[in-house]
């Protein structure tokens, strides 16, 4: 498995754009602990070669960003130990996330109407407006409200949070929580552009399928790549309606100082780099576990 620290892929091949948050270096020469915070694309693919390995993280908490009908049509695995969150960022969304993409991307005519409604830049505007409506969508403020009193809570262990691709709804809140713990911009943008490296070549036989069906190429990279702009347009959207990024953690995410001094505390070491020990701040999360504990909510 490879180096945890400044986005290193871990080498899981079922699971290739899974990495650790740890390892970036924050103002004060801090640095953002390995070990305790890590994003991923669907975990429903992770083959069995790959569960030990990922076992050996340690994660107990796993908070999945999807929508009801992405979770219905790919469920995250039961793991033993772990519970899994479910926080729909994009419910009060108009426009639907499809459950089947790799279905979709492999129809000819669902594949022709992709191309003459999202071409000639379209894709990327949707994915931009995605980006700007995250920032403020009641849905994902409530959604990632959770997720960040989660990781200061109660909940024991290393936590991981993912949706489809782990690049949009992830990526933002991979951003957010690296840009609140002192991450400089810089080195929160090379976070964010490392799924073009780790996911785009996973995805080789979506691209190649999508093309013989008559896409265009260029469109499917804009809607499963990122982009500078894509994320340019969160941020953006946080200094138009918030300010600052601690603004928007306290005005929209209503984490005041004191919650995300806390999540600088428990996240942020000034020694040498080691993995965490799991001592947890005392801030209750309230969100609804659909793990074995409980039944998975109706999609």
């Amino acid at each position: 498995m490879n180096n945890h620290e400044n986005g290193q892929s871990l080498g899981l091949a079922t699971l290739p754009n899974l990495r650790d948050l740890g390892g970036w270096p924050t103002s004060g020469e801090g640095r953002v602990r390995a070990g305790l915070v890590f994003r991923s694309t669907e975990l429903d693919r992770m083959g069995e070669a790959d569960r030990t390995s990922f076992a050996r993280l340690g994660i107990r908490t796993i908070y999945d960003l999807r929508t009801g009908a992405e979770r219905s049509s790919a469920p995250d695995p039961v793991l033993d130990g772990v519970v899994d969150v479910h926080l729909d960022v994009l419910a009060d969304e108009n426009t639907a996330v499809p459950a089947h993409l790799d279905t979709l991307l492999r129809d000819p005519a669902a594949v022709a109407e992709i191309d003459t409604s999202l071409g000639d830049g379209r894709a990327a505007e949707l994915i931009t407006g995605t980006y700007r409506s995250i920032v403020s969508l009641p849905s994902a403020l409530a959604a990632y409200r959770t997720l960040f009193r989660g990781l200061l809570g109660d909940r024991p262990g290393p936590s991981l949070f993912h949706c489809t691709t782990g690049k949009d709804r992830t990526g933002w809140a991979a951003a957010a929580f690296l840009s609140v713990l002192g991450v400089s911009r810089d080195d929160v943008y090379r976070d964010y552009e490392l799924t073009n490296a780790q996911l785009l070549p996973a995805l080789t036989s979506v691209f190649d399928a999508f093309t013989s069906a008559g896409g265009d190429r260029a469109i499917l990279r804009a809607l499963l790549g990122v982009d500078r702009a894509y994320l340019d347009a969160a941020f953006d959207e946080v200094e138009r309606t918030y300010g600052t990024v601690e603004n928007y953690f306290a005005d929209g995410l209503g984490l005041d100082p004191a919650e995300q001094a806390g999540l600088r505390t428990r996240f942020v070491e000034t020694a040498e780099p080691s993995r965490a020990d799991h001592t947890i701040c005392s801030t209750t999360v309230s969100s609804t576990p659909t793990s074995a504990e409980s039944s998975p909510p109706d999609a």
